[in-house]
């Protein structure tokens, strides 16, 4: 059984697929999509908690299949019965409730990250850097503080977590790495804020950073 986080809409939620779900309790899955598309929930509910996803089945064809979330699956598993049945419930629940304490822990890093960003970018245009680096003064020390932290560049995590140049990077990393990255950028921002250049100050983080961490 697998909880894992998903978008849905622009959401990040705590979920389960069908697949999951039919392995889990031992059914065939074409009779837990059944058991979904005839709960008779209201349209906005099914919006809200059930998301129709796909996958490749062993013959190499598109397969459909949705990713619920503790809403979604706790209606459908409500008339699932027996002894084994209730404690893959139990197993579930504990796994959504970790799953969704880890995705608030990283909502409150992510509100937080905001001012820490604003500070930084507002040190940034006070000093001359953001004028000698024509502009790209946030990006050169956003990539030098992820090359610190995570081994990488910007570029090379995108790569690595498979998102493109107009999704949120920020959005791929744990709570602990977001808190990791807005710890550093504090450091720079006061580096900055104190008229250290570029070069100084990436020599700085990289002799004296405790935060490795791997991406």
């Amino acid at each position: 059984m697998l909880v894992e986080v998903m978008k849905m809409g622009k959401v990040e939620r705590a979920t389960v697929t069908s697949l999951d779900v039919a392995e889990t309790f031992g059914k065939e899955h074409k009779n837990v999509l059944r058991d979904i598309e005839n709960l008779g929930c209201s349209t906005d509910f099914n919006r809200l908690n059930f998301e129709p996803i796909s996958y490749t089945d062993s013959m190499n064809r598109k397969q459909k299949a949705y990713a619920m979330t503790r809403d979604g699956f706790t209606l459908l598993v409500m008339g699932y019965t027996g002894d084994l049945a209730m404690m893959f419930k139990e197993a579930y629940i504990k796994q959504f409730n970790a799953m969704e304490a880890a995705l608030q822990g990283k909502l409150i890093e992510r509100q937080k990250g905001i001012a820490v960003r604003q500070a930084l970018t507002k040190a940034l245009q006070q000093s001359t850097e953001n004028e000698r680096m024509h502009g790209h003064a946030y990006s050169t020390y956003t990539n030098c503080i992820y090359r610190v932290l995570f081994g990488m560049s910007a570029k090379q995590l995108r790569e690595r977590y498979g998102i493109g140049a107009k999704n949120d990077l920020r959005d791929c990393f744990t709570a602990e790495e977001l808190a990791a990255v807005q710890s550093m950028e504090r450091l720079v921002s006061g580096l900055v804020d104190c008229g250290w250049e570029y070069s100084a100050i990436k020599s700085f983080i990289e002799q004296n950073n405790m935060n490795k961490l791997t991406a």
